[in-house]
């Protein structure tokens, strides 16, 4: 397998008609926007290329518009916004399939108080642990504070009364700042491992990819690219979305491939990394970037 490093996307950009790209990780580290993105994202416009913002935040994607105002990603720099929160809302309250149609009314919210205004957009009733239907994953309540091991009793409880999970963020970790930070995907995984029934909703599933291909408004996927620094969420799910991808390896898999603020991407380690995890990205870079000026 070869991966190319790049140090910036303008010479990739030719072959597409449409980016995609993730947010927390690319766009933004949880509390500022990354030296040169808002220009990169300027520059693809200007180009004639829609910019779709992805996420697995587990939120509706107004709230997240609103968070990228504050910090200076505006609509002037993206076309779209698709989140893992919308395709959660949009599954529960269709119940198009026999595993949603399945859940009941009564939910349980298992997150941080910010996670719980999805629930406002659920046709559904808040209930309590102990009389609920079905459980509404968007994280651990303190992510600051809490480990999975925090919640071993919580999920073995919800494993004996057969609760099914619907996890609202497939990520199980995200860098805020410099600090690693569990999710709720986490969470989803270890209720799985116990044999818990779970279902989740955002990359790296089709879902979430089939809701961001409808709002490009028939662009054919073959002129579509992924920019995103998860491998198992990003890389791997553009590939199960039949789209090409642009691994940011510079970001929670930082350590996996050596790379050190202000340093350059060793190729044989990035190559390495993506044999590892089954991933195909057509090129790594650090961040996101128009040129390797702007590094």
């Amino acid at each position: 397998m070869h991966v190319p490093v790049h140090a910036g996307i303008d010479r990739l950009i030719k072959s597409y008609k449409a980016v995609i790209c993730d947010i927390w990780g690319v766009v933004h580290n949880g509390v500022a926007p990354y030296p040169g993105l808002l220009g990169c994202l300027a520059r693809i416009r200007a180009a004639g290329l829609p910019v779709l913002l992805l996420s697995n935040a587990p939120r509706p994607s107004p709230y997240i518009q609103e968070f990228l105002g504050d910090i200076g990603v505006t609509e002037a720099y993206y076309d779209h916004i698709v989140t893992s929160g919308d395709v959660t809302v949009a599954a529960i309250n269709r119940r198009a399939d026999a595993w949603h149609a399945g859940l009941g009314r009564k939910v349980f919210h298992l997150g941080p108080d910010r996670g719980r205004v999805l629930l406002d957009h659920l046709d559904c009733e808040e209930a309590p642990f102990e009389t609920a239907d079905f459980i509404v994953n968007t994280g651990l309540v303190d992510d600051e504070t809490e480990t999975l091991e925090d919640y071993r009793d919580m999920l073995a409880g919800a494993l004996t009364r057969k609760l099914p999970m619907v996890c609202a963020n497939p990520d199980v970790v995200v860098m805020r700042g410099e600090r690693m930070i569990t999710c709720a995907g986490a969470l989803a995984r270890a209720y799985a491992d116990i044999g818990g029934d779970v279902f989740q909703h955002g990359k790296p599933h089709a879902s979430a990819f089939d809701m961001a291909f409808e709002r490009l408004g028939g662009i054919s996927r073959g002129h579509i690219v992924m920019v995103g620094d998860g491998l198992e969420t990003d890389i791997k799910g553009a590939a199960r979305a039949g789209i090409d991808s642009v691994w940011i390896a510079g970001g929670i898999h930082a350590e996996e491939v050596g790379y050190t603020p202000g340093g350059k991407l060793d190729e044989a380690k990035v190559r390495a990394a993506c044999e590892a995890a089954g991933a195909r990205p057509v090129a790594a870079m650090t961040a996101l970037v128009w040129s390797g000026d702007e590094a």
